[in-house]
């Protein structure tokens, strides 16, 4: 079942910016939007929303006053450009409070704290779970990659290309920022330009390494990894 969320906010730019967010995790219903406590309260007791987004300054009554109001609100992530309500929203059992302009790197993360909370998915694009993931930021979009199905990574000048089972996603990346994310989730990086999953190699000499017909090279300075511990990973 999706999650169903809410958005309040009087601001129409920073609801844009959050409905934005929300669109790229396919997890998430299309979000229900107001620009009033007021009108989030009635939304609230008339509708079944798993997840808040509050602002906190708006015409009326604050956000603070408007989850003070709710017998059994829903969770609550505060999404404000003021710090000096955090210990109030702290105190009233939120998720996690965000300052403007809130990024979607910051977003996720507190989508992340709200899914282990509740254990509705396991959220964590690097965790051990058997269905884990991890989203790679392609132009305008946040991609979602299954880990299991890429087969390997490929450094092209300031960009890397991830070839997957079905795809080939090209971002702006340096290649070692992506090896010390995935080093400790079954990738090897191999050469300068190569990252592989260590799961999807077929075939490796000492100076190749094979993935299904696809070959490609062992650098002279990654002649050392250890075989045995690759061997050891592909098993895990």
């Amino acid at each position: 079942m999706k999650i169903r969320c809410l958005i309040v906010d009087d601001e129409p730019l920073a609801i844009k910016l959050l409905q934005k967010h929300v669109q790229q995790l396919d997890f998430f219903e299309a979000p229900v939007t107001c620009n009033s406590a007021s009108k989030g309260l009635e939304i609230i007791n008339t509708t079944e929303i798993d997840l808040l987004f509050l602002d906190i300054r708006m015409p009326g009554i604050l956000g603070t006053d408007l989850l003070k109001a709710l017998r059994r609100p829903p969770k609550t992530i505060i999404t404000t450009a003021f710090r000096e309500y955090a210990l109030e929203g702290y105190d009233l059992d939120i998720i996690d409070y965000l300052l403007k302009p809130i990024t979607f790197e910051r977003f996720f993360k507190s989508v992340e704290r709200y899914l282990r909370s509740t254990n509705k998915i396991n959220a964590d694009p690097l965790s051990p779970a058997e269905n884990k993931s991890i989203y790679i930021k392609s132009g305008n979009k946040h991609v979602k990659l299954q880990l299991s199905d890429i087969l390997y990574v490929e450094s092209i000048k300031d960009y890397i290309k991830i070839h997957t089972r079905g795809k080939q996603v090209t971002a702006k990346y340096k290649i070692s920022d992506l090896e010390s994310e995935l080093s400790a989730k079954g990738f090897m990086r191999i050469h300068r330009s190569f990252i592989v999953n260590i799961k999807n190699i077929t075939a490796y000499t000492a100076m190749d390494i094979e993935i299904g017909p696809i070959e490609l090279p062992v650098g002279s300075s990654y002649k050392e990894f250890d075989f045995k511990t690759l061997n050891a990973q592909a098993n895990h």
